[in-house]
């Protein structure tokens, strides 16, 4: 910018699993408040400490140099814009300059009419002003991604550019500057409340993102798909991060029109939009600390170069190559610097963060792994698994709907036939498996089951109630889940985070230790991004699984494990129906772990069912063994 519920109640431990003492989820709960008062202090602390460095510096420092720092906060403000839309939603947008100018025309437009209140009141109105056009701006997101969303974004700032140009800001004409109200009067008292907005922009944020609503903007970063089926509306995470980011650019607009005092249609050129969106990306914006440092960069680097008479335009270049190097490392400057001050103190906070007191177990704990008497040891077979004519009986006899029912689906690509007319079902408090060699129809039918391509006739009924005209996003919430064979764990969140954005619901760390005991030796405030790719799928099984819906599909979940852990994971998804009161279809080519964990069993060959029954009995018959197995039967 040119300066011109329920969750927190354990459930009974499942059998073949040590939970560890009951004493370990108070010491959990005493370590998180623990945690949560010493951040209250260090927040507190470092609020002070800002506080003091900015009257210092409004104190300090020459008029001149006020006036930059203010246009370096001011900045820091557009970018914490950015941050929301491209640094935590992954989303492009080149016209904020654009949100910022409208902020502006608004604040000069109420300056005009004299409404009172001045520009504590006009602030909040010129965000407002622009939320409508980043609605607007947003539709096209719905659809379009990376460079065509690009173009969509900067053909608006431009269009913004054109009707500003030709009708020149209000007041301008008549020479009416944007007056300040009483005490903002000289630029020292200016520039602490442009540090005051930064400040509630910065908080704000910070609380959205331990929100729902700020954890689906991080998990469609990574995959709009795997947001969906945790049941997050994916138009209305897009459309709710553009709303807010033309909200907080509005206000950058509305701060730099009392700034300047008057505006014209240069100080928000386009091409300053695309500026922006790369110091945004080198500094790391989606953090508070990163969008200061982009703003303080912006100011030096164009205050050096006018120093030592270079053009400004390599101020461009300068940002270019940092952004390109950031988005190399997968990571800003604001990143970095987190992760640097982490490692300092991660000596000091050994045993005192829920982290470490809490949740979940190292892997050597009982908490974290299964007991040796309930694990099946690898040279052991895997334990019988209850047969599929008991568990229908004991269903009918309860009254209990289907967990899930498919009848008459088909799949088409074209003229390519996946899924023909497929039928089949999952009784309430069953691990079912669907297996078929490769190309046989598997995930296209799940993909039909939940929703992301649209099956050519018939039904899909969760507990009885047929959710085939339901979204993505809807049959998830109606008690359909599924995970993915390919790793769409959002990286950007914690373990805790992920698992409550994918449980729907508040979740204590004794539940999520509760959670992830027996399946995943991991923290609750571990980082995502520092797990492996194993850990990760088994990650998105318990988030699947806490949300506790009628019916989970899984899908390949044993991909990458050896085989002892695989039998691990066959043993504890046995326990999945009556520990998570869950249903699971299992798509999985390893039979052993279909054996040890399903009562049922349907065969896909050719988008077709040929076989569907017990284990024992399917993988008997001749055409599983010759479509399946790849053999001919033995007479």
């Amino acid at each position: 910018m040119r300066p011109a519920d329920e969750s927190t109640t354990p459930r009974p431990a499942a059998a073949g699993i040590d939970h560890g003492d009951d004493l370990a989820p108070r010491a959990a709960q005493g370590g998180v408040r623990a945690f949560a008062a010493r951040g209250v202090v260090r927040w507190s602390a470092a609020a002070v400490v800002l506080a003091v460095l900015a009257y210092a510096l409004a104190a300090g420092l020459p008029v001149y140099w006020v006036f930059l720092a203010m246009s370096a906060v001011i900045s820091g403000v557009l970018l914490q814009s950015l941050g929301v839309v491209a640094g935590q939603a992954g989303m492009v947008s080149l016209c904020q300059m654009a949100f910022a100018a409208i902020g502006a025309w608004t604040t000069a437009q109420l300056n005009v009419w004299g409404v009172p209140g001045g520009l504590y009141v006009w602030l909040p109105l010129a965000g407002l002003a622009a939320v409508p056009f980043g609605l607007l701006i947003g539709l096209p997101a719905l659809r379009l991604r990376g460079v065509h969303l690009a173009i969509i974004t900067l053909g608006f700032a431009a269009t913004v550019d054109i009707v500003m140009a030709a009708n020149s800001f209000p007041g301008v004409s008549q020479g009416i500057v944007v007056g300040r109200p009483a005490g903002l009067g000289s630029d020292r008292q200016y520039f602490l409340f442009c540090c005051g907005v930064f400040a509630l922009v910065a908080v704000a944020l910070a609380l959205v993102r331990r929100t729902r609503l700020g954890a689906s903007w991080r998990a469609l970063r990574e995959s709009e798909r795997a947001t969906a089926a945790a049941g997050t509306s994916v138009p209305g995470a897009k459309l709710s991060a553009f709303a807010v980011s033309a909200f907080i650019a509005g206000l950058s607009g509305a701060l730099l029109a009392g700034q300047l005092a008057m505006v014209v249609s240069r100080n928000f050129d386009p091409g300053q939009s695309l500026v922006a969106y790369a110091v945004a990306i080198m500094a790391g914006a989606h953090l508070a600390e990163g969008a200061l440092i982009g703003g303080a960069l912006g100011v030096v680097v164009a205050e050096l170069l006018r120093r030592f008479d270079v053009p400004q335009q390599w101020a461009n270049v300068v940002f270019a190559v940092g952004a390109v190097q950031a988005m190399t490392q997968g990571s800003g400057m604001s990143d970095g610097l987190r992760a640097v001050l982490h490692r300092r103190r991660r000596p000091r906070t050994g045993s005192g963060s829920p982290d470490s007191a809490g949740s979940a177990a190292p892997a050597d704990s009982p908490a974290a792994t299964p007991s040796p008497s309930a694990a099946p040891s690898p040279s052991s077979p895997p334990p019988a698994a209850p047969s599929s004519s008991e568990t229908r009986a004991e269903t009918a006899g309860s009254g209990r709907a289907d967990a899930l029912r498919i009848a008459g689906v088909s799949v088409r690509y074209g003229q390519v036939v996946a899924v023909n007319d497929v039928a089949l079902t999952v009784p309430a408090g069953e691990v079912h498996g669907l297996v078929g060699p490769n190309g046989a129809g598997k995930s296209s039918l799940v993909d039909a089951i939940s929703g992301f391509v649209p099956a050519g006739g018939g039904t899909v009924e969760v507990g009885g109630v047929d959710v085939s005209g339901l979204a993505v996003h809807r049959r998830a919430r109606a008690g359909l889940r599924r995970t993915f064979q390919q790793d769409r764990v959002p990286v950007g969140l914690t373990v805790r985070e992920y698992l409550r954005f994918a449980a729907r619901r508040p979740l204590g760390d004794a539940e999520l230790a509760d959670g992830l005991a027996g399946l995943a030796a991991v923290a609750p405030g571990d980082p995502i991004a520092a797990l492996d790719v194993g850990t990760r799928r088994l990650l998105e099984v318990a988030g699947t699984l806490l949300a506790r819906p009628a019916v989970a599909v899984l899908d390949e979940p044993a991909a990458g494990l050896g085989h002892s852990e695989s039998e691990r994971l066959g043993a504890w998804l046995r326990q999945v129906p009556a520990r998570y009161g869950t249903s699971v279809l299992l798509i999985e080519h390893d039979l052993d772990l279909v054996r040890a964990a399903c009562s049922g069993v349907t065969v896909l060959d050719f988008g077709e069912v040929i076989a569907a029954g017990p284990p024992a009995e399917v993988f008997a018959e001749p055409r599983v063994q010759r479509a399946y197995l790849g053999q001919e039967p033995t007479t």
